[in-house]
């Protein structure tokens, strides 16, 4: 019986490579011990079978993004169930299309971005890549975001080109925005740079009380048949 080692170490040895290029192999979910998967570099082995993938190439080590459907109760800022709590490789929708293997690192170093207000429900984005924290933190002002508000009340005369003309939050005037009545009691809204709040204030200086929102796009990404408290991940062909 040999002594424990880190795998980190017997990895370097068996690729012939650096201690870090081991650890990014490991991290990268491309190691097995006695046929599992071990993520962690300071896992210590002794005479264990080590396997590594022989298509392991860190080059494929990208930043990921991923796509929550929030369901109502969670918050995206600060609070006692932060939404985040859904991200795990258990909560994957089965249908993600974007042939990513989840890791352990996924779930780390995360950016929210576009939070949603605790009661209302959709889309989220949690990024690991600057490039769309950016994208989406320069571009807010001008990024649609489409929503479904229930409501209820009688709406004020005119309300809806009240609502479509823009009406002041916060010292400033949105742009136009795109109201219709999907049902009775139930209007879509896209707005641009829309903040939490807002469509509440909105719809109640038309005379109406929100029951419930729920976020179905973000840009060009809809939200589309994601269940609630599930996740998928942004895949490479897809621009907010």
């Amino acid at each position: 019986m040999t002594d424990p080692i880190r795998l980190a170490k017997r990895v370097a040895e068996l690729r012939a490579c650096s201690r870090r290029e081991a650890e990014q192999t490991i991290a990268g979910g491309w190691v097995k011990v006695d046929g599992i998967v071990v993520e962690e570099p300071q896992f210590r082995v002794t005479d264990q079978r080590i396997e590594i993938d022989p298509q392991a190439d860190l080059t494929q080590a990208e930043p990921v993004t991923l796509l929550l459907h929030k369901p109502p109760g969670y918050h995206t800022t600060e609070g006692d169930r932060p939404a985040a709590l859904l991200l795990s490789a258990a909560t994957l929708w089965s249908e993600d299309a974007s042939g990513i293997h989840p890791l352990k690192k996924h779930f780390a170093q995360l950016t929210l971005c576009v939070p949603l207000e605790p009661s209302a429900s959709g889309l989220v984005v949690f990024t690991q890549d600057w490039r769309v924290a950016r994208k989406l933190t320069e571009d807010a002002a001008t990024l649609e975001h489409e929503v479904i508000v229930e409501v209820a009340g009688e709406l004020a005369p005119n309300g809806l080109k009240r609502l479509s003309r823009g009406i002041p939050y916060q010292g400033r005037t949105p742009p136009a925005i795109k109201v219709s009545w999907q049902n009775e009691t139930r209007l879509r809204v896209a707005l641009k740079g829309a903040q939490p709040g807002q469509i509440a204030h909105l719809c109640e200086a038309a005379g109406l009380q929100v029951l419930s929102m729920k976020r179905i796009r973000l840009g060009r990404i809809p939200l589309g048949k994601l269940p609630p408290g599930q996740w998928r991940y942004l895949r490479e062909d897809e621009r907010f």
